[in-house]
């Protein structure tokens, strides 16, 4: 039997490498959304920056272990081998559920999940105990409700204080330095970069060394005894070496955001190793006792010794380090999470990765009213005061930056010392929401969320948010059903939850490579809308309108053979894939316009003026065209998915060389536009001429054979609106090969 656990011990490892690495893919994006987004350093640097934060970080992370030990849990009540279960329980759920918020590219919280699995796997055995067993226990013998109930509300408090503090502190410090931040600097950087780091060194190195596992019991107490003087010592030191730095031509801001990704990476470590390994080592723990102490009966051994602090081995810190190092490095899944943040915050207007919602409009009309009602009362002279401090027209932004260095440390400091304080208190504040939320008020501050992006932006949010409380319901029904199963079905159900989990990761895995090998990487709008040389944006402008044309002639070419093959041939499956291809390219669609809209808005006003109606016709033809498509493959999939009468074979001949004719247009207008060469253009204009009348005359040869009762009136139905559908599409072919040249040339 010692064996047995032995592996389960073996596996809890195992699964903590991977809960790391799934991890850390999720949480890359709480300490480097901002030195990416502020563009502070290249890729490169951030990355080793923060990684030097996570060593120094999972070193300091051995008084957090004990809320996996015995912060939810009475470990006194609780049998080995009911800890064992729950242990493994808690980690083949995390594993899968963080890795499922990865790939959808939504940041959730690992501190979140790991609470609620530990809730969840308890809450099914004291149900059993309390059930079943003879001691007449309750649940508040076997569950640390007040710890729990501490944790929760820290947790879910955090979101609303960073959010306030994130739009208090930016708002402040906006109005101090303003968006021409360098021309402001005189005195206040000094002061401004002192409180900063002194903030970092208080609350990273002073606080975090009190828990370092290499700290000896007299050097604690020597830091806490002297922590006013060398607060006050670190506050004069560093607002000297600020001002002299600024002074020397040294971007202070450019240091302090780096300064803050160290500080948010080891706040990170040291906050949420509890997360990935805290379960693994308690589980190492308990079988080191049982092992020592159990007498070889793990049905009547209690584990009263996790009580105790608890004493993690420097080694498997250090190892923690070096896997999340690796995870941060190799991840893509990581960098899909991070996008999704920067892209909420971004202060420029552009692709928005979330629609609209009922909510979201309720909330944006309800704070633009507020924000009305506030401007009448307010001092015209303060008004124009404030509005001259937010003056974007002074804005200085790295190129390809979502937003500036002034942001940017802010939410690196501030994120960085509500989680450090939240670890010297015992409380495993979120990460992922402190330094989610702060971004969010920050970029609100900073009047990011404009009228015609806010609802986008709320939407995002709440979907996150909303993903927060789906962690945490998942997390506590997911890990009590797997707890159960492992505990009535013993070893072979824990072998067996083991290898699903597996499964699962590797077909998960699979599925985000095939979507990101699908996914339309748009590098090329990222160049358009970062460049500043109008000249070169109206270059690109082109390029990506001709890209997209050609990729949609080449979409309708390929679809429309495959639904008129499906209604011809009555293949349902054919109809079914071109259905919700045509919904997917619409989608798609309208985020392409968006995207190019906001091109044309960067292109010079004259040419700007000349070529919009072009614009827009190409972008409508677009959009008829897909309308087209959809209504032809409807119908054609309702008929054929009710059985009824397939198209005989007199009209499919008559058809059939008329939708050959059709498919070669589109492929000739597809090269034409392609190659940019329109020499044939006003043949193809003349030949879609003929095409439409040719559709137009078997219309009406199909609406007399109707009349005269010799087809199937569902059929002729059916039959008339491809014809009609088809004519269209020709028509919406011309209109958009016309509207190239003009737009092109």
């Amino acid at each position: 039997m010692e064996t047995i656990y032995l592996g389960i011990i073996v596996f809890l490892f195992l699964l903590a490498i991977f809960d790391l690495v799934v991890g850390v893919s999720n949480d890359a994006v709480n300490f480097l959304n901002s030195a990416i987004g502020a563009k502070a350093a290249s890729f490169r640097t951030i990355i080793i920056i923060a990684a030097i934060g996570i060593f120094c970080g999972a070193t300091m992370s051995n008084g957090m272990m004990d809320i996996a030990r015995h912060g939810i849990f009475q470990p006194e009540a609780f049998y080995f081998n009911e800890l064992m279960c729950i242990f493994l329980a808690v980690m083949v759920t995390d594993v899968v559920l963080l890795d499922i918020f990865n790939t959808l590219g939504m940041p959730t919280s690992t501190t979140v999940s790991m609470v609620f699995e530990l809730l969840g796997g308890t809450f099914a055995l004291a149900l059993v105990k309390i059930a079943t067993g003879p001691d007449g226990l309750t649940f508040a013998e076997l569950l640390n409700t007040e710890k729990a109930l501490t944790v929760i509300l820290a947790i879910f408090l955090s979101v609303a204080v960073a959010f306030t503090f994130g739009v208090l502190v930016q708002y402040i410090s906006r109005l101090v330095f303003t968006f021409g931040y360098k021309s402001k600097l005189k005195w206040s950087i000094g002061i401004f970069g002192g409180i900063a780091v002194t903030s970092i060194i208080y609350f990273m190195l002073i606080q975090g060394v009190k828990d370092a596992s290499f700290m000896t019991a007299a050097e604690k107490a020597w830091v806490q005894e002297n922590t006013g003087m060398l607060v006050l010592t670190c506050f004069v030191f560093f607002t000297i070496l600020m001002q002299v730095l600024h002074w020397l031509k040294v971007n202070v801001f450019r240091v302090i955001v780096l300064l803050g990704t160290f500080a948010l990476a080891m706040a990170f470590a040291g906050n949420d190793l509890v997360n990935f390994v805290g379960v693994p080592l308690a589980g190492f723990s308990s079988y080191t006792d049982y092992m020592a102490n159990g007498n070889g009966d793990p049905n009547s051994f209690l584990m009263g010794s996790l009580n105790g602090p608890a004493q993690t081995p420097f080694i498997f810190l250090l190892l923690s380090g070096v896997v999340m190092v690796i995870a941060l490095m190799t991840s893509k899944k990581a960098h899909n999470v991070i996008k999704t943040s920067v892209d909420l915050s971004r202060q420029e207007e552009g692709e928005e990765m979330f629609g609209s919602s009922a909510i979201a409009r309720s909330l944006v009309r309800f704070f633009t009213n507020v924000n009305t009602g506030m401007s009448k009362i307010m001092p015209a002279k303060m008004k124009k005061w404030i509005d001259s401090r937010f003056n974007k027209d002074e804005m200085i932004i790295e190129r390809g930056a979502a937003f500036d260095l002034v942001r940017a440390s802010v939410n690196l400091v501030l994120g960085g010392l509500l989680i450090a304080l939240g670890t010297s208190l015992k409380l495993p504040l979120s990460t992922t929401y402190v330094a989610f939320m702060v971004a969010m008020g920050s970029s609100l501050a900073d009047r990011a969320w404009g009228r015609e992006s806010a609802v986008f932006r709320v939407t995002g949010v709440l979907s996150v948010i909303g993903g927060w409380f789906i962690t945490a319901g998942a997390a506590f029904i997911i890990c009590f059903f797997v707890t159960l199963i492992m505990y009535y079905g013993g070893v072979i159900a824990m072998i067996a939850m083991i290898v699903v989990a597996g499964i699962m990761l590797v077909k998960s895995n699979a599925r985000y490579r095939k979507k990101m090998m699908l996914e339309r990487k748009d590098d090329l709008f990222q160049r358009l809308i970062t460049s500043r040389d109008k000249a070169e944006v109206w270059q690109l402008l082109r390029q990506h309108v001709r890209e997209n044309l050609v990729k949609v002639l080449d979409f309708a070419d390929r679809t429309y053979l495959q639904m008129t093959d499906g209604f011809i041939q009555e293949d349902l499956k054919s109809l079914r894939k071109a259905v919700s291809a045509v919904n997917d390219e619409k989608d798609i669609l309208k985020k392409i316009r968006r995207k190019e809209t906001l091109g044309m808005r960067r292109i010079n006003r004259d040419l700007a003026i000349e070529k919009n109606t072009w614009f827009h016709l190409e972008s409508n033809s677009c959009e008829q065209m897909m309308y087209c498509l959809k209504r032809i493959c409807e119908p054609c999939k309702e008929h054929v998915d009710n059985n009824f009468n397939p198209l005989s074979a007199e009209s499919a001949k008559e058809f059939l060389p008329m939708r050959d004719a059709l498919l070669a247009l589109l492929e000739q207008t597809q090269t034409i536009i392609n190659t940019g060469d329109y020499t044939d253009s006003d043949d193809v204009l003349t030949r879609g001429e003929a095409l439409k009348n040719q559709f137009s005359h078997l219309h009406k040869a199909q609406l007399e054979k109707m009349q005269e009762g010799n087809e199937s009136i569902k059929l002729s139905l059916v039959y008339l609106n491809l014809l009609q559908e088809s004519q269209e599409l020709v028509s919406v072919m011309r209109h958009m090969l016309r509207a190239s040249k003009k737009f092109q040339n």
